[in-house]
């Protein structure tokens, strides 16, 4: 049975998982995100309760 034979199989899934893992990443992680969250400003609001009409 020579699809049981793992010399050429493995090398083969070896390279394109290399491959993949040099091409993919850079390209991920080259992407940048159009708007940059901005930080809030640290004042809190002030909430009223809320009267629980059913208690």
């Amino acid at each position: 049975m020579p699809q049981l034979d793992p010399a050429p199989w493995l090398m083969i899934l070896v390279l394109s998982w290399s491959i993949l893992l040099t091409v993919i990443p850079p390209k991920v992680l080259s992407h940048t995100f159009p708007n940059t969250p901005n930080a809030q400003s640290a004042e809190k609001l002030e909430t009223n309760p809320w009267t629980w009409l059913w208690h």
